[in-house]
């Protein structure tokens, strides 16, 4: 039971009437999630989600080099990207999804609230097939779907709107959320940990992604071996992708567990492949041209 009494809140301007705004703000953001079935603390609407992603995706986009300028890559990761993201129906909000290769040396891959997914070149030329391909971008998809930097980002705008003495969390307009969820995504892109995830949701991400890669006709085990190829370069030194997405050790026990019990299925069938052939022919060499740390 919540109870209020008179006493002033002394060394704080946060007021009562603040305080209830976020209790009741936080009360009405939680709903369940239906890919992950899971309930989860969200704010934010469709529209303003994805409007929060279109807006940051040009600043978020620059401050890796800007795009990769070669079409015939683009389509083809957007090809991946899509193919994976139509399995995703009915298990959440329709997004106009993009897929992005951006033109940096840095090891990430990321995705933005409403459906803005982006791998860097450095990641992209440090794989070796289609499959390790849709591991990655099955797994931010599955970011986007479990809505997990719509709850980092509403935990921070409600938490704002408490100090600043207003209540995002309750107000009717998308448009301030957007004005102030936008600096957050572009801020933490800049600070080279854009929207970093805890252990669990990066668990329910690795499982949405594996569910897509099956459906798409991929061998899930492209995803453990894509978590073998971090894992290498962290030896030397950490990725920034292992900034955003820690636990890598302990995902590749779950992942392997998972696709033993639900997945064996996939395994030595060849209606499940990992396409190397095809990922060679599709990506150009210049990417994998890759200049280490310290040459």
């Amino acid at each position: 039971m919540l109870m209020i009494t008179n006493m002033p809140l002394r060394g704080s301007r946060i007021s009562v009437v603040a305080l209830l705004l976020l209790v009741f703000g936080a009360v009405a953001g939680c709903s369940v999630n239906p890919a992950t079935g899971r309930t989860q603390f969200n704010i934010l609407s469709t529209s303003t989600e994805i409007n929060m992603g279109l807006e940051a995706k040009p600043q978020v986009t620059e401050q890796y080099g800007g795009e990769v300028k070669d079409p015939a890559l683009q389509k083809y990761v957007t090809g991946i990207g899509m193919k994976l993201a139509s399995f995703t129906e009915g298990e959440g909000p329709s997004y106009p999804w993009s897929f992005t290769v951006l033109d940096s040396d840095v090891v990430n891959a990321f995705a933005l609230p409403g459906g803005q997914v982006f791998i860097t070149r450095g990641l992209l030329g440090r794989l070796s097939n289609e499959a390790q391909l849709a591991g990655v971008l099955g797994h931010e998809i599955g970011h986007a779907v479990a809505q997990h930097g719509d709850e980092k980002i509403s935990r921070q705008l409600i938490l704002a709107g408490v100090v600043a003495g207003t209540a995002v969390a309750t107000s009717n307009s998308d448009d301030k959320a957007v004005k102030e969820g936008v600096p957050l995504l572009v801020g933490a892109a800049g600070q080279g940990f854009l929207l970093s995830y805890d252990r669990s949701q990066e668990l329910e991400a690795d499982m949405l992604g594996v569910r897509y890669m099956v459906k798409a006709g991929y061998n899930p085990m492209g995803q453990i071996q894509v978590m073998k190829v971090l894992a290498s370069l962290s030896s030397v030194r950490q990725p920034e992708i292992l900034s955003t997405h820690p636990h890598p050790e302990k995902r590749v026990t779950k992942l392997e567990k998972l696709i033993h019990d639900k997945y064996a299925f996939t395994q030595n069938n060849p209606n499940y492949g990992f396409y190397e052939e095809r990922f060679r022919r599709s990506v150009p060499a210049y990417i994998f041209d890759i200049k280490e740390p310290g040459n």
